[in-house]
């Protein structure tokens, strides 16, 4: 991998972030609705709503707000304040962030768990009730709805058995059984429908290896299973299927909203959703700039990793 290409990709990157901000700037202002009215709420008027847009500084020009807020951004790391709490918004981030990022990545590994042996198994015995089995389960994981499967859970596991709580997050920093046991629902949630969808590109990519003539001339040799299918095609079919986590992980970091919204799980998703209706639009800029970002980099990392996997690849 030349470092040429790793300044091309870290160039693209900054440009993409970039192109966000712009987007994301230019069009959430047209949400209806004036913050300045919301946050006045039924005491507002002609003069007042004036006054609170004068004090916000909505009256300037897109552009000013703009760029005021960009270069706050990349020479203090502030997001600026929130139009409805007036606090600063780089710590709300700060705080929200890791409970999207424990949550979405309890959800893959458990995707992982789902998808690694049904796709696997469904590749080596194709036709099979195994093989059967899995494409009814990865078609009902990816059709039910993730408010639909959160419910089921929530009833289950909290209601009829009364395992685990039905919503809610505790911190790590206050007891490690309490935040598993608030984890296990949401991630659960996300998990089954990102194993879903990553089992049927595990099956594909196996049996795509599986094809091939080496792995018939391995057989012929009279190689045993379980070295053929772990040193020969894991090893080859590793790209594709580390290319569909990487885009199943930046997936769930942007859609996992509705699992959030559920199960009061206080995450990034939530906090973009409650500053749609509230019309805080500095705090929905911060948290899909923020999405974005984590978006882009593990893309970056994804097709990074290609060289680690297979040292055949080159990089232009």
């Amino acid at each position: 991998m030349s470092f040429r290409y790793l300044l091309q990709r870290l160039g693209s990157l900054l440009i993409v972030l970039l192109g966000v901000s712009i987007l994301t700037f230019a069009i959430i202002p047209l949400i209806p609705g004036d913050p300045a009215r919301v946050r006045l709420g039924v005491q507002a008027t002609p003069e007042s709503v004036a006054a609170v847009r004068e004090q916000l500084g909505l009256n300037r020009p897109l552009t000013v707000q703009y760029w005021d807020w960009l270069t706050g951004i990349v020479t203090r790391g502030d997001f600026g304040t929130s139009l409805i709490s007036s606090r600063p918004i780089s710590p709300e981030i700060a705080q929200r962030l890791p409970a999207t990022l424990t949550l979405a990545l309890a959800a893959l590994l458990i995707g992982l768990a789902i998808a690694l042996p049904l796709g696997i198994l469904s590749a080596l015995k194709p036709g099979s009730a195994i093989d059967l089995g899995a494409s009814i389960f990865s078609q009902l994981g990816v059709s039910v709805p993730d408010f639909w499967m959160g419910i089921l859970l929530i009833v289950l596991f909290a209601e009829v058995l009364g395992w685990l709580p039905s919503s809610g997050y505790v911190p790590l920093a206050e007891g490690f059984a309490p935040f598993l046991s608030h984890l296990v629902l949401p991630a659960l949630t996300a998990g089954i429908v990102s194993g879903s969808i990553m089992a049927r590109f595990v099956r594909s990519a196996m049996l795509e290896v599986l094809s091939l003539d080496y792995v018939r001339t391995a057989r012929a040799k009279g190689l045993a299973q379980r070295i053929i299918v772990g040193k020969h095609v894991l090893r080859n079919a590793a790209i594709p299927i580390v290319t569909i986590i990487g885009l199943q992980m930046a997936t769930l970091l942007s859609s996992i909203v509705v699992v959030e919204i559920i199960f009061s799980w206080p995450g990034l998703g939530s906090l973009a959703l409650t500053s749609t209706l509230q019309r805080d639009y500095p705090m929905l800029q911060a948290s899909i700039l923020v999405a974005a970002a984590i978006f882009t980099v593990i893309n970056l990392l994804t097709d990074l990793s290609y060289v680690l996997l297979d040292p055949s690849v080159e990089y232009a």
